[in-house]
């Protein structure tokens, strides 16, 4: 999308919110679609236009102690982000750009404290937070680095260290428009980043993901170092696709930037100091010059989904205009009996979903026994030597890798055979879903204005309406690594350096193997009691809907003469039409 094409949706953007402002302020229309809609779409509007006006945002997440605070000072050319503070003093930073320098700590009451940039240290911070009649919400930093012309920076605490710290990650995660994910060399790619980058990250298709191999420098040679990223670029491919993958020192940059002290050099610095470049340059190309278009993409999709939903409501309330009062009062009672009768054949749903679900367990189980057998032939692989009687494999890389490939190996078995399993429940419960709105005539109503692009907006409309329902996600941590396994793991990497790694790993062969089994078990149960609940939901969901779209229009038809409905509703169904014709343009 050149420039030219960047304006044009942006001027698109604001034409769909004049005609749906035109929706919400027009007295009659407003009336007839209810005070609790209407108040629904100026929510809306006002989420767009926050979505449009703020900056353009780049959260950094990571786990505790992998640098990221030294990154962004790195970036920055300046000691701005509190580094080298704990767990429980650590506060979430914006960091955005400002003529003067200063920071102040924004408390959950509201309240705002003016720091010093020495307060920001973890002693002293520590003290302050004492003092405070609030908890910090974050810490508003200003700084005049004219990289934060572009952009905001959310420097975030280590993830899974507090939970309440979690959740506000979590609400900056879904706001952001591009990523950075921290990890270590030293530490390659935990289970539980892994985790977190499958459920938290992927899920949200980012348009830009970095993911910075920090720690670089510790690095004995150029050999380690190219393993390491290989692991890297392999696992990160696996799980999220798009990301773009450096291996850096964020303090050694900032050491370079501030003239300070330098780590050693042990023949990677070049690497990691031409990596660190390209991280800038990429984020200068990629990321700031198209950051007007990833803005918009997102926006669009905001703006989409909101006429979508009132299209609907319009089409069931056109539908109920048609009739009078005892007409709708038939419609009630028909609609109540429906709704039994979908109640009862959602109930005979459920066997049928349970019988599916056992035999995909009974699949996997049988997937993941024939992917152990196997394994145990490559493990023994390991141990093989060639016809000298040397070691096929360097000794010294199977004690620094080998339990690393293993847990990697048997995790990815586990989530594939899961993931093709989880796409399968997901199709019946969409399906499902979809014979209910359809039954309840609330997916594809006949008459009205139908415009060519309608079919598309009703798809993408009955998505979001049914993934919003879904109050327990399919996708949980149990279902991308296997728990009871990781206790055997565990014991591996205690033992390991006591012994030979490969040994300990075929002598607790049979018990993960095991463990693994029961964890499908119970991954699957639970998988089923999620579906289940799903199903409900929507059945609720869809049945509510259904009967707030009769009570809206009887209180309509008690408000309104039959002209004034009419009249009010093909103004609307004008406006919004317009809008449609408009997002035509902007197919998926």
């Amino acid at each position: 999308m050149d420039a030219v094409k960047n304006r044009s949706a942006a001027e698109d953007i604001e034409t769909i919110r004049s005609k749906m402002r035109m929706v919400m302020e027009d007295k009659e229309i407003a009336g007839v679609l209810g005070a609790e809609f209407t108040e629904e779409l100026k929510s809306w509007d006002a989420m767009v236009e926050k979505r449009s006006s703020e900056p353009f945002t780049l959260v950094i997440l990571g786990e505790f102690k992998r640098g990221k605070s030294t990154i962004i000072n790195a970036l920055l050319g300046k000691e701005l982000a509190p580094s080298n503070v704990s767990p429980e003093t650590y506060t979430i930073n914006e960091i955005s750009y400002g003529q003067i320098p200063k920071v102040e700590a924004v408390l959950e009451n509201g309240d705002r404290r003016v720091l010093t940039f020495r307060d920001i240290t973890r002693d002293r911070l520590k003290v302050k937070m004492r003092l405070y009649p609030s908890k910090i919400a974050y810490l508003d930093i200003k700084d005049n680095a004219e990289i934060l012309k572009e952009l905001r920076i959310v420097d975030t605490p280590g993830l899974s260290d507090l939970e309440d710290l979690d959740k506000q990650v979590t609400e900056y995660l879904v706001n952001a428009d591009a990523i950075m994910y921290a990890t270590s060399s030293l530490l390659p790619f935990s289970e539980t980043e892994q985790i977190y980058l499958a459920s938290h990250i992927q899920p949200q298709r980012f348009g830009i993901l970095y993911v910075l191999v920090n720690m670089m420098d510790a690095l004995a040679n150029r050999t380690d170092v190219d393993k390491i990223m290989r692991r890297f670029q392999s696992i990160s491919g696996r799980i999220v696709p798009n990301a773009i993958v450096y291996g850096i020192s964020g303090a050694d940059e900032f050491a370079r930037k501030t003239e300070g002290h330098r780590p050693p050099d042990k023949g990677t610095r070049e690497f990691y100091e031409t990596q660190f470049l390209k991280f800038e340059l990429s984020l200068k190309r990629d990321m700031i010059m198209q950051k007007d278009v990833i803005r918009t993409k997102r926006v669009l999709t905001m703006v989409e989904n909101m006429v979508a939903e009132t299209y609907q409501k319009l089409r069931v309330l056109s539908d109920m205009a048609e009739m009078d009062m005892r007409a709708i009062d038939l419609k009630t009672a028909e609609f109540d009996e429906q709704c039994g009768q979908l109640a009862q054949a959602l109930e005979e749903a459920k066997p049928k979903l349970h019988l599916s679900i056992v035999e995909m367990q009974q699949e996997a189980e049988q997937w993941m026994y024939e992917f152990f057998a196997k394994l145990r032939q490559s493990m023994l692989e390991c141990r093989g030597k060639d016809e000298n009687g040397q070691d096929i494999y360097d000794p010294d890389d199977i004690e620094k890798y080998f339990y690393s490939y293993l847990m990697e190996k048997v995790g990815e078995a586990y989530r594939t055979c899961i993931e093709h399993h989880r796409r399968r429940i997901d199709r019946f419960v969409e399906d499902v879903s979809r014979d209910l709105s359809h039954k309840l005539g609330l997916r594809e109503i006949e008459g009205g204005r139908q415009s060519a692009d309608t079919g598309r907006l009703m798809r993408s409309m009955n998505t979001n309406v049914t993934r919003s329902v879904m109050s327990v996600k399919l996708f949980g941590t149990s279902e991308t690594f296997p728990p009871a396994a990781m206790s055997t793991f565990s014991l591996i990497l205690k033992k390991k350096k006591q012994t030979d790694v490969i040994d300990i790993a075929l002598e607790n062969y049979d018990e993960i193997r095991i463990n693994i089994v029961s964890d499908i078990k119970n991954v699957y149960k639970d998988l089923e009691a999620k579906a289940i609940q799903q199903l409900d939901d929507i059945y609720h969901h869809q049945t509510d809907t259904g009967r707030d779209a009769i009570n809206q229009a009887k209180q309509v038809f008690v408000s309104f003469d039959e002209e004034t409905v009419t009249a009010a509703l093909a103004r609307a169904d004008k406006l919004v039409g317009e809008c449609i014709d408009i997002l035509e343009n902007y197919p998926d």
